[in-house]
């Protein structure tokens, strides 16, 4: 508008690393966005590892001479035992060490 204060200014232009800077912005806030609405466990891997909340988790009671790694063969005989040693291990908070007791109850991750 002729006349107006900022008619003498000239347009904002935005340099290469200005745009660079833009578009990463847009793009960090739009995962975000997704991570939100999904959930965290979403990108994670696929959907093999995450357990149904419906389905509810079973509980074992350890026998003499049982060990983790029985456990989850037995409890998913199609799958990795490593990963399935694991699953168990983050569901029963054992932390970084996989030894069982006899008589220890452990939760076994549905599915």
């Amino acid at each position: 508008m002729p006349g107006s204060p900022h008619s003498d200014r000239p347009p904002i232009r935005l340099t290469r690393r200005g745009r660079a800077v833009l578009v990463a912005f847009a793009a960090t806030l739009t995962l975000v966005a997704l991570w939100l609405t999904v959930g965290p466990g979403a990108f994670a891997g696929s959907a093999e590892g995450h357990d149904d909340p419906a389905r509810p988790a079973r509980t074992v009671v350890v026998e003499p001479g049982e060990t983790l790694w029985g456990i989850a063969s037995a409890a998913d005989p199609g799958a990795d035992p490593r990963r399935t040693v694991q699953r168990i291990m983050d569901l029963n908070g054992l932390g970084g060490d996989p030894t069982v007791r006899p008589g220890q109850e452990i939760l076994l991750p549905a599915g």
